[in-house]
């Protein structure tokens, strides 16, 4: 059976379905940036890029060697392909502009290297992409507040895991597609032309260890899941966690089930931990796009208009039933704990 490649279904895009030339390269140049990427993990310690970077993130967080190459191959890769306005990363305090007087389509958000406290000890971590329309008519630089655009305006989005194999998951808006990276080539190979999440869900994905800082109406839900067959949900539910939403995700679209980062009341100023523009916007569009949810508890994750560039958001996302329990216990408790 002849195998089709990455680009061969962007091309067929190009002729069949309109999309933009310049959009298609870009997608390859982030595909390219994950070929680089997936080397340099690979190589890890023979290499010497593991550990600490010695360096702290606009989130206050530590970064990794690997946080800091992978965000500098994204960065210089997408700024020099010709059809980037500006990028927006995890690891940066703000937008980059191209340097160039022309108009060029594209913003991009993206977090390079997802799960980076499993690089160290080789489990899956991966990158992030989220491309959106440049709303400048003229070469005007696009500024921070450019890129605060909901997740329904996005154009494409995916993200490329890299674990046993290299594996790119991505969506234009009409379904997801799964590709397979050939390393005796270099090439990424569709292995799954329509990927589905089944209604049902059979395994949970949230971190147990902050159960007591949960709001009450999540702490009920995973009870319920926790009681199996003998409690109100009648059957019994596998619990996973990664601490690579990459990975989560991945599951998630292979084999099903549901994935959660609910707010806690450590931080009652912040609405949860994972970044909207980042990670909830490109992760809740492949997740609506193969018949799955995401919702931050109270509204669709997609409908939410950025504040900042670095905003967080509380993350449910997965199968169809799953995700409408969650967000029906919590807008229970909303509405009873707002009565006069």
């Amino acid at each position: 059976m002849q195998q089709i490649t990455l680009s061969d279904m962007l091309a067929n895009e190009v002729k069949t379905n309109g999309l933009d030339e310049k959009l298609a390269r870009l997608i390859e140049t982030v595909a390219a940036c994950g070929v680089e990427i997936s080397s340099e993990v690979a190589c890890g310690a023979l290499m010497g890029v593991l550990g600490m970077a010695g360096s702290e993130n606009v989130q206050g967080e530590e970064q990794k060697k690997l946080d800091v190459i992978s965000n500098d191959i994204v960065t210089k890769a997408v700024l020099e392909s010709g059809v980037v306005a500006a990028c927006a990363s995890e690891e940066m305090d703000h937008c980059v502009a191209a340097d160039c007087t022309d108009r060029r389509p594209y913003l991009i958000c993206y977090d390079p290297l997802d799960g980076s406290s499993n690089i160290d000890i080789n489990v899956s971590i991966g990158t992030i992409f989220s491309i959106l329309p440049n709303p400048h008519e003229d070469a005007t630089a696009p500024q921070d507040a450019d890129f605060l655009q909901p997740g329904d305006r996005q154009l494409a989005a995916g993200y490329i895991m890299y674990g046993p194999q290299t594996q790119m998951a991505l969506t234009l808006g009409r379904g997801v597609v799964m590709f397979t990276l050939d390393p005796r080539t270099n090439t990424y190979i569709l292995t799954n032309d329509n990927v589905q999440v089944p209604e049902q869900a059979k395994e949970f994905a949230i971190n147990c260890s902050n159960k007591r800082h949960w709001e009450a109406p999540v702490n009920r839900y995973i009870e319920e899941l926790l009681a199996g067959k003998t409690g109100v949900r009648g059957k019994d539910y596998n619990m996973r966690w990664v601490a690579a939403m990459v990975a989560e995700v991945h599951r998630i679209l292979c084999r099903g089930g549901i994935f959660m980062y609910p707010k806690d009341n450590r931080d009652p100023s912040k609405p949860g931990k994972l970044r909207l523009m980042y990670e909830a916007n490109p992760m809740s569009w492949l997740m609506e796009q193969a018949g799955g949810r995401a919702t931050n508890g109270y509204e669709r994750i997609l409908s939410i208009k950025p504040e900042k560039l670095h905003q967080r958001v509380a993350v449910f996302l997965g199968a169809k039933e799953a995700r409408d329990l969650v967000s029906h216990h919590i807008n229970t408790f909303r509405s009873f704990a707002t009565q006069p």
